[in-house]
C-alpha cells in the first residue's frame, strides 16, 4: 500500500514514486513514438490514407469511460472488503484476548492468556500467508511450540486450525470449570465472527472479477489508446502526440491501478498492508498481555507498506 503525506497541488503534478507512472511509462513511450511517426507521415499507413477523424474516438471514449468506471468500483469494493474484513479481524482479536484475559479465571501475570494471544497472532499471519500464497514457517516457528508449528503449517488452511486451538483453550478452562457456559458462549459467538472472516477474505481471493472482462477492457483500452493519434493528425497536426500521451497516461494508469486493486491480499504497491497491519495486530495484543512488541518490518520502499 503506497502511504505518503499529500503535498500541495503543485508538488502532486511531479510526484514520481508512489505513482503508477514508472509502470506504464514504456508503454506512454511507445505511443509518443507511434503518434509522432503518424503525423510525420500525415496519417498514412504504408502508403494508403487512414480515413478517421475525432468524431467515432469522441463516442467511443465516453463508452469506454463508463466501463472503466464500472470495473474501477468493483475493483475498489473488493480493497475495501478486504480492508474491512482485516479491521474486523483487528477488532474480534482484541475481544477474544481481553475474554481470556477477564473472564478466564487465571491470576494476573499467568501464562496461560499469553498463550491465548500468542494463537490469536499466529492466525493473523496464518491467515496472511495464506491469502497471498507464501510461507508462513518463520512467524508460526517464533509464536507457536514446534509441535504446533509444524502442523499449522503443514494444514492446507492454516487458520482454521489455530481456530481450533483456541476452541480446545477455552475447553480446558470449561473442563477445570475456570469458565461456566455463559463465558464458553460468549468465546464461541467471537471464535463464529473470526470464522467468518477467514471465509470472507478466502472467498476475496478465490473469486477474482471474471478474466474475460477484464480481458476486454485491457485490449478495448490499449486499441483506442493506439488508433486515437490516425484520429486526431488531421485536426491537431503536431499537437496530436501530446493529447494522445495525456489520453493514453488517463486509460493506461487506471488501468494499471485498477488490476492492482481488484487483488485486494497480493504485493502490488496499491494492495493491503498486511503485513504491516499483521504486526499491528502483534503489537496491541502483546500490550494487552503486557509483553514487548518485535520491531515493525521494513518496508519495500520507502512510500510503501507491504
Amino acid at each position: 500500500m503506497i502511504i505518503r503525506d499529500k503535498k500541495s497541488w503543485l508538488r502532486l503534478l511531479f510526484v514520481w514514486q508512489g505513482s503508477v507512472l514508472p509502470q506504464i511509462l514504456p508503454r506512454l513511450l511507445a505511443l509518443l513514438a507511434l503518434a509522432v511517426a503518424v503525423v510525420y507521415v500525415h496519417g498514412r499507413l504504408l502508403t494508403y490514407k487512414v480515413p478517421l477523424t475525432a468524431a467515432p474516438f469522441t463516442l467511443f471514449g465516453v463508452t469506454l469511460a463508463i466501463f472503466l468506471g464500472f470495473y474501477n468500483n468493483a475493483s475498489y469494493d473488493r480493497f475495501w472488503e478486504g480492508r474491512k474484513q482485516w479491521g474486523a479481524l483487528l477488532n474480534t482479536t482484541r475481544s477474544l484476548l481481553r475474554q481470556a484475559l477477564t473472564l478466564g479465571g487465571y491470576p494476573a501475570g499467568a501464562p496461560e492468556p499469553a498463550q491465548f494471544g500468542r494463537l490469536l497472532i499466529a492466525c493473523t499471519y496464518a491467515l496472511k500467508h495464506q491469502l497471498r500464497r507464501t510461507d508462513a514457517t518463520p512467524d508460526l516457528a517464533r509464536l507457536l511450540p514446534t509441535p504446533l508449528a509444524q502442523a499449522v503449517g503443514q494444514a492446507t488452511f492454516g487458520p482454521i486450525r489455530l481456530v481450533l486451538e483456541l476452541g480446545r483453550w477455552v475447553q480446558q478452562g470449561r473442563e477445570s470449570a475456570r469458565l461456566d457456559l455463559a463465558q464458553q458462549l460468549a468465546f464461541e459467538h467471537n471464535f463464529n465472527l473470526l470464522t467468518d472472516i477467514v471465509g470472507a477474505c478466502e472467498r476475496l481471493a478465490g473469486t477474482p472479477i471474471p478474466y474475460t472482462y477484464s480481458v476486454i477492457l485491457h485490449r478495448t483500452v490499449y486499441l483506442y489508446c493506439f488508433l486515437l493519434p490516425f484520429g486526431l493528425v488531421d485536426s491537431l497536426g503536431w499537437v496530436t502526440p501530446l493529447i494522445v500521451v495525456f489520453v493514453g497516461y488517463t486509460f493506461m494508469a487506471l488501468d494499471a491501478v485498477m488490476r492492482e486493486m481488484e487483488e485486494p491480499f497480493g504485493s502490488g504497491a496499491n494492495a493491503l498492508a498486511l503485513t504491516a497491519m499483521s504486526h499491528f495486530i502483534e503489537t496491541t495484543l502483546l500490550e494487552m498481555v503486557g509483553e514487548p512488541a518485535p520491531p515493525a518490518p521494513a518496508r519495500p520502499s520507502r512510500y510503501v507498506a507491504d
